[in-house]
């Protein structure tokens, strides 16, 4: 039974600016998409859900446990589809509507994945001795790595459509890539730049908006990275928030949405800042990890 607690008002506000924004959960096998409620007198609801069980007639046997810890869900293909990644090993593309698995690879502790163009998909893999790297698929052809990079802790990818360009992120780097495509449908990414990161840690990466700007989380901080001036700089809202594991920044409302650990490395809380109105969402059904917004 999913238990989702009402928002929570934290201003003196009656009433939260009405909220469209849906909240895509991840945690344990499961993931959720949530319609968060949009005053305190409204209930959250859960509007769709998955769990790896659902799967066992698609997926390869050790898929079970490949996705048994699942820390990114990316909506893709204007929302038509999420992309799974799972710490326990494994990466999925699930067509929301049917449910069907697309694509899937073996990927020692995925931590994030990125749809590409041409049907190519990125992850990034964090510390394991068949990971610290950044990999490229295919979604036609599963299980099968196109492109291998090193990249100590891979923790977050993200695609760049106006620059063309792919962002990864590890522990104490952030490295730039472009897309090149090779005979027989086959792809390199060719490194184009690489920063040091303020402090160590690199776990958040996401794209604010259609802007030229990344959220980067680390241990201790979370920044603003420009990409035309190749700068960092603090977050103001979660400059000095430790262990933010997800954070979805719209630029043109000022609407953030994120989670940070709070027992061990997971929480039940998935915190919302609107407008100057605060709220929080109580998910105690799963581990929650990270949020995603559609």
């Amino acid at each position: 039974m999913f238990l989702l607690s009402t928002l929570v008002c934290l201003s003196s506000c009656k009433q939260a600016t009405a909220d469209k924004t849906r909240l895509v959960v991840c945690g344990d096998d499961r993931v959720l998409i949530v319609e968060p409620a949009s005053s305190d007198r409204e209930e959250n609801r859960v509007i769709w859900q998955w769990k790896v069980a659902e799967a066992q007639s698609q997926l390869p046997a050790k898929y079970q446990q490949l996705m048994m810890t699942i820390d990114d869900c990316k909506p893709v293909d204007n929302a038509s589809k999420l992309l799974l990644a799972s710490s326990s090993g494994g990466v999925v593309l699930l067509d929301k509507a049917t449910k069907k698995c697309l694509f899937y690879a073996d990927v020692p502790m995925a931590h994030s994945a990125e749809l590409l163009p041409d049907n190519k998909i990125a992850v990034a893999l964090s510390t394991h001795p068949r990971g610290n790297s950044l990999e490229v698929y295919d979604v036609n052809r599963p299980e099968q790595v196109l492109f291998r990079d090193s990249l100590y802790s891979g923790h977050g990818v993200v695609w760049m459509p106006q620059e063309e360009r792919l962002y990864a992120l590890g522990y104490d780097v952030l490295r730039a890539y472009t897309l090149k495509s090779l005979p027989g449908d086959s792809v390199t990414l060719q490194l184009d730049r690489s920063w040091t990161l303020p402090s160590i840690g690199g776990h958040e990466l996401s794209a604010i908006g259609d802007s030229p700007e990344l959220l980067v989380s680390t241990h201790e901080h979370v920044y603003c990275f420009d990409t035309r001036s190749g700068s960092f700089a603090p977050f103001a809202p979660l400059a000095d928030v430790e262990n933010v594991k997800s954070a979805n920044y719209d630029k043109a409302t000022d609407e953030l949405i994120y989670t940070k650990a709070e027992t061990s490395w997971w929480t039940d809380h998935v915190y919302i800042s609107r407008k100057g109105v605060q709220s929080v969402v109580t998910i105690d059904s799963i581990h929650v990890y990270k949020v995603r917004t559609y």
